[in-house]
């Protein structure tokens, strides 16, 4: 395992020497400028590949995290003496650091996209569980009542009246779940995953500002998207939250 993380480490501190050639002109090295524009203009290029490889990490971490935890809070939801366990269980994944765990993962899964993913996935699991039970939890009885007692059965009752009713806590979490990956996507490079990580570690060598600010700034971007899409389909997926909110 040693061996794998050092081999890792010193891809991690060889340097682009390409990358500083193209960022000497302009007098960014030797003004030691804060954000170089020009630099920026003629080299944006060099962040579309990254900026789609953060996109496969964020999107199938976060589905695959909603999925997981999902079935396990339906699970819990009908065995209620599980949701102790598996809360407990999505915590410790939760709390290991998380380069740590990308380093945990390289001798079993190797270096690439899919230890990224998996560690990725594994610190959705809490956030998401724990909203989705929260939810459920939430849905008062006498709406359950009512519907057991017009002759649904459980079934109908959790997927006609209870996740639509938890439904906006459910995408809360989601929204959660999904802007955190994507800051932690960028780690993923020390497990040679990809992602605009590989610009601010090793395309940057960390001591570039413009191009930290610019990998930094399509993060963000990007977590602000998706939070408003995310926001967006939870609107239209519990139309009454809004006219309550009118009221």
């Amino acid at each position: 395992m040693s061996g794998t993380i050092n081999h890792g480490l010193a891809q991690l501190a060889a340097v682009d020497q390409g990358f500083f050639t193209d960022r000497s002109g302009g007098g960014c090295i030797q003004d030691n400028k804060l954000f170089c524009p020009g630099w920026v203009a003629d080299n944006y290029d060099r962040y579309v590949h990254p900026t789609l490889q953060h996109l496969v990490l964020v999107g199938s971490a976060v589905a695959a995290g909603f999925l997981i935890a999902f079935a396990l809070a339906i699970f819990a939801h009908r065995h209620r003496w599980l949701q102790t366990p598996f809360l407990a269980g999505t915590g410790i994944l939760y709390t290991i650091p998380s380069i740590s765990f990308f380093f945990l993962l390289l001798p079993i899964t190797g270096r690439g996209a899919l230890t990224a993913i998996i560690a990725l996935t594994a610190f959705n699991l809490q956030i998401i569980f724990r909203n989705v039970t929260n939810g459920l939890r939430n849905v008062p009885a006498n709406v359950t009542e009512a519907a057991t007692g017009i002759g649904m059965t459980p079934s109908q009752v959790l997927w006609r009246v209870e996740l639509p009713l938890a439904l906006p806590e459910v995408i809360a979490g989601l929204r959660i779940a999904t802007v955190s990956t994507v800051a932690l996507a960028t780690l993923a490079v020390f497990a040679n995953g990809g992602g605009l990580g590989t610009e601010i570690v090793t395309g940057s060598n960390i001591t570039f500002k413009t191009g930290i600010i610019v990998a930094g700034s399509i993060a963000v971007i990007m977590a602000i998207l998706f939070d408003a899409v995310l926001l967006l389909i939870g609107k239209l997926l519990a139309p009454w939250k809004r006219k309550q909110a009118l009221v």
